[in-house]
């Protein structure tokens, strides 16, 4: 089944760019967002590059846009951090063209408030009701954390895949976290007082069976569907001998989960928290039937992170019907210029929808898409800010 799936990849590919319709960001306004103050950008639905040496905010633009489209920076929860230094609030504005009808969103916070997220000037009264709506997938050397850190990185990875395209998915790990808390906070209660109900208990294990179970077969799925697509984008990407592979483990796979959380009960009581659950899940990462962290050089991580990346952006395209928007930041800083000119050939095709990429070397990328005449803006970054903007080679600003 594996290699009949390999061999029709390429024509699923193909039929994918035809029936899918577009989304795209038209337009991005910040407003004391990180370094900067006050700056207004319009964008080719295609691709989108920003040049620059390092420190100059080519990475903060795609996180702007990361927070237009989840509600959250990619690289921190704290939304106090991307105030721009000696302010007290930020604004970040986008106009997006779904089927060529323009959306415009506004999100602002401010010091000591909540976070402010509108659509088309009405306000969302929960910022998950937005998760989904223009989906996006970064792929940054911060995802070096997938391998490197511990189990939570890998869970919040198959979260983000699974939420941007399904909010009862969404939904249901806020419940299952907050029975989780719920259950965290009766167990050292028990422990501290004499009087404790320990009955209580099978009321938020009820809730942790019915949401992680849910949880847990969703992430399965995934990671089922995930992995040949995974496998044929590394080696598109690497042209390598080795073997790569994703396991999903988890408690639940072992059995009964109502049995799981009464036989750790007594373990659970003296350690006083919740020992067995889908938050404790992992996603296994091998490459030849090793860990990849222990095996795998460099250069094979790096290769290993952008195909399952780009694995992760078709598994959210084929779920949600069109294109996320995909962001590209630095990717090339350990990859020669033979492999960078495969990666740009590979995303420039029409299966893939806008894209925006953050590099140092402005002539290496000019010169490989130039090569590939695809639709692309160039926007040059330098400590003044944005001083000057390209379009398919041609200067223009």
């Amino acid at each position: 089944m594996e290699v009949i799936f390999t061999v029709l990849l390429p024509f699923y590919f193909c039929l994918l760019s035809f029936v899918f319709m577009h989304m795209y960001l038209k337009k991005l306004a910040l407003t004391n967002f990180k370094n900067y103050e006050l700056n207004e950008l319009e964008f080719s639905p295609k691709i989108n590059c920003f040049v620059g040496n390092n420190g100059v905010g080519k990475t903060n633009i795609l996180d702007a846009i990361h927070y237009l489209s989840l509600t959250k920076s990619f690289f921190n929860s704290i939304d106090s951090i991307s105030i721009r230094h000696g302010e007290d609030y930020f604004i970040i504005q986008g106009t997006f063209v779904r089927n060529d009808e323009e959306d415009q969103i506004y999100c602002a916070f401010q010091k000591q408030k909540q976070k402010l997220l509108k659509r088309n000037g009405k306000e969302y009264h929960k910022l998950s009701d937005h998760i989904g709506r223009y989906p996006v997938v970064m792929i940054s050397p911060a995802d070096s954390a997938l391998i490197t850190e511990g189990s939570e990185d890998r869970r919040k990875f198959m979260n983000k895949i699974i939420s941007q395209y399904s909010a009862e998915y969404l939904d249901s790990v806020l419940r299952y976290n907050k029975a989780l808390q719920q259950r965290n906070r009766l167990l050292k209660d028990i422990n501290s007082s004499d009087n404790a109900e320990t009955d209580i208990l099978s009321i938020w294990d009820a809730q942790l069976v019915k949401y992680g179970s849910y949880i847990y077969n969703e992430r399965d799925i995934l990671v089922n569907e995930l992995i040949p697509v995974f496998q044929e984008y590394y080696s598109l990407i690497s042209s390598a001998k080795e073997s790569v592979r994703l396991k999903y483990r988890t408690h639940l796979s072992e059995g009964n989960f109502t049995e799981a959380l009464q036989n750790s009960i007594n373990k659970d009581r003296y350690l006083e928290y919740t020992t067995v659950g889908i938050h404790k899940d992992d996603l296994l990462l091998e490459m030849n039937d090793f860990s990849v962290k222990s095996l795998g050089s460099q250069g094979q991580q790096k290769s290993y992170l952008v195909a399952l990346k780009l694995a992760k952006f078709d598994y959210i395209k084929r779920k949600a019907g069109f294109s996320p928007i995909l962001l590209l930041d630095d990717i090339f800083d350990k990859f020669d210029a033979e492999r960078v000119e495969q990666i740009i050939r590979l995303v420039g095709n029409q299966r893939f929808g806008q894209i925006f990429i953050t590099d140092t070397h402005q002539n290496r990328l000019q010169d490989i898409l130039s090569s590939h005449k695809t639709d692309y803006k160039l926007f040059r970054i330098a400590d003044n800010g944005i001083n000057e903007v390209t379009q398919n080679g041609k200067l223009i600003k």
